[in-house]
């Protein structure tokens, strides 16, 4: 089991590996979480869009491990562009959750997700608006850490330019093929740490047979491969699964990629028709 924690902006810690819970159903989702936890998983990650909140908070509550050693996280809605939706949304998580706290709440997306790729409105003030909502949050003790996902470059500078508490993470879309370093140059740069989120490229990288080749040089699986790329960008890795097979396997990744085919691995190509086998623009997606 890979257990390498990352230190936030603020002193907290964060497990780097953790378990994404996007389209697991909020009636099966709790079994997940258990499976998880007993295979020694300690970061658990939804989302108000998932619909599966209250399934993750039952599965914290009964997993056995005790709370203190759990690092859970949910995202504000990305529609959620005012202080008082924002407000009302995050004790709405709580409650929903049956959780005191959460380690960590994020915005979900700078624009709400009917817009995403659509629009040249990035929202600058109604992010402002619901950071603020999280930072209030945080300070009431309700959230351990904040920070935002999807965010652009630009859309960090507008929120720093105001913002009381940075933001400690920004959750990004971040795999093989998909690798946008000057962003996650950037967030490194400033203390933001970077989570990526679908690091196996919703499956679609495991069509592609150099990547498969490469795999095989380190006896390990093309998911393996993909996830310790992110942990050796620096980046928090989120797969998503609720096997329980596949959850051990995603999870023994103490292994190295050598520093040559890193560099192979940032600059490989974008695989065609991502977005529309994916079901989601390159951009993001509720993830």
């Amino acid at each position: 089991m890979y257990t390498n924690t990352l230190t936030l902006a603020n002193g907290i810690k964060i497990p780097q590996l953790g378990l994404g819970t996007w389209f697991i159903d909020d009636s099966s989702v709790a079994e997940a979480v258990k499976a998880a936890a007993k295979l020694g998983y300690r970061h658990f990650d939804t989302a108000q869009a998932y619909g599966n909140e209250r399934g993750v908070g039952e599965g914290i509550r009964t997993c056995g491990v005790p709370r203190e050693e759990l690092f859970v996280v949910s995202k504000v809605a990305a529609e959620h562009k005012t202080y008082e939706d924002a407000k009302k949304s995050i004790d709405e998580t709580l409650e929903k959750m049956g959780l005191d706290y959460l380690d960590m709440m994020i915005i979900h997306s700078p624009q709400p997700w009917a817009e995403v790729n659509q629009s040249d409105n990035r929202y600058v003030e109604g992010n402002r608006a619901a950071w603020k909502a999280l930072e209030d949050a945080y300070k009431e003790g309700k959230l351990r850490a904040i920070g935002v996902s999807n965010f652009q470059i630009e859309d960090l500078k507008s929120l720093m330019e105001v913002c009381e508490v940075k933001p400690m993470v920004n959750q990004i879309l971040l795999h093989i093929s998909n690798t946008p370093l000057e962003l996650v140059a950037y967030c490194q740069k400033n203390g933001i740490a970077v989570e990526a989120y679908s690091p196996i490229a919703h499956g679609e990288i495991l069509g592609q047979p150099e990547i498969a080749e490469m795999a095989k040089r380190y006896g390990v699986t093309v998911p393996q491969l993909c996830i310790r790329y992110t942990l050796q960008l620096g980046a928090i890795s989120l797969p998503k699964t609720a096997n329980p097979d596949h959850m051990k396997g995603n999870a023994e990744v103490n292994f190295e990629i050598s520093d040559k085919d890193m560099e192979t691995l940032k600059n490989f190509k974008h695989i065609e028709n991502y977005g529309a086998s994916s079901g989601f623009p390159v951009y993001g997606g509720k993830l």
